[in-house]
């Protein structure tokens, strides 16, 4: 049995690498050492089409046909500070900021963009406890998807608090900073075609 004290210290990095790779769908929010959920269908959908429709123009290098610029992975480990190790759903990095894309996990240069994809088990995490650890660190873009009502929630970081600049549902068009060079249907975030 463990003491008070061991049960209250604070779980750091250190304690998610402690975790075999094969079995580690772990975070650590606010010190706390958090199993992921797993995925219904349509959350791997949704993480899979934005990842598809913001990946496919602008994870790539700058220039020629698609505006280019980014790195973009899904699922990977980010460390934002000891105690606040996340897995988002989809992370971007510009390339001006990030010349290659480390193979270290986790990953310790903060995001430029996050997207968290929703679900009943992890919505207070990601609208709570890590939006206000991406607002703390500047992470400047974060993006909210909710397959249940689907929609696409936009903020802006700024120091006093994310901005909220756009809130779209499934039938809209937007540009959605930072990725606003293109037209996005919000509707193909849930299984629509892109011109419907």
């Amino acid at each position: 049995m463990a003491s008070a004290a061991e049960a209250a210290r604070t779980a750091t990095r250190v304690d998610l690498l402690a975790i075999p790779e094969a079995e580690r769908f772990h975070e650590v929010i606010d010190g706390e050492l958090v199993r992921k959920a797993m995925p219904t269908g349509p959350h791997g959908r949704a993480q899979s089409r934005i990842a598809s429709r913001i990946g496919g123009p602008f994870d790539r290098r700058p220039g020629g046909r698609f505006p280019g610029g980014w790195w973009l992975v899904t699922e990977v480990e980010v460390e934002l500070e000891t105690h606040e190790v996340y897995r988002p759903d989809v992370a971007g990095w510009r390339r001006e900021r990030l010349a290659t894309l480390p193979d270290a996990a986790p990953i310790t240069v903060r995001p430029d963009w996050v997207c968290e994809v929703l679900s009943a088990s992890n919505a207070r995490n990601d609208l709570v406890k890590k939006m206000r650890a991406y607002q703390r660190v500047g992470v400047p873009h974060y993006w909210v998807v909710d397959p249940d009502v689907e929609t696409l929630t936009v903020f802006r970081w700024t120091a006093q608090g994310f901005l909220l600049v756009l809130a779209a549902e499934r039938s809209e068009r937007v540009r959605a900073e930072p990725f606003d060079a293109i037209e996005l249907f919000v509707g193909a975030l849930f299984g629509d075609d892109d011109d419907e």
